[in-house]
């Protein structure tokens, strides 16, 4: 049974915030947390990602970045980042979470783009791209609990 989920990216006000909310409204009963790599601490999700996200009716506002630690590994069931490298870089830092660490777009074999300071456009296809990876990740949690 998967109780949380986590996303990474790397600032964690880009990526990782728009698919914890995404994910969020998926799983309403899923605790779903977010941090970076690199979290840009304290700052507030990207005004586009709050824009795109509120285009979908999710609300992330609030969101304040977090730096990835222990307790946010050791906390999640399912760690999804959002490329290859991150996923390497937490399995790294955090050996014990091998084999619950995945790629968002783990079905596509793609790594999400990186939209930070690139435009509305940049943010359109990295949100489309976390959609796609958020229906897989649906369809297979539902596999699982079946």
């Amino acid at each position: 049974m998967i109780d949380c989920i986590l996303v990474v990216c790397e600032g964690n006000v880009c990526r990782s915030p728009m698919a914890q909310g995404l994910l969020a409204r998926q799983f309403p009963g899923v605790r779903v947390m977010s941090a970076g790599l690199a979290a840009l601490v304290g700052r507030s999700a990207d005004p586009v990602a709050i824009e795109l996200m509120a285009e979908r009716d999710i609300d992330i506002g609030s969101h304040i970045a977090a730096d990835l630690s222990l307790f946010h590994v050791r906390s999640a069931d399912l760690v999804l980042s959002m490329t290859q490298e991150q996923r390497k870089g937490i399995e790294t830092n955090y050996p014990f979470a091998k084999g619950k660490v995945y790629r968002l777009g783990e079905r596509e074999g793609i790594d999400v783009l990186d939209p930070y300071r690139k435009g509305r456009a940049v943010f359109e296809i990295a949100v489309a791209q976390i959609e796609r990876g958020v229906a897989h990740w649906s369809d297979a949690m539902v596999r699982l609990t079946h």
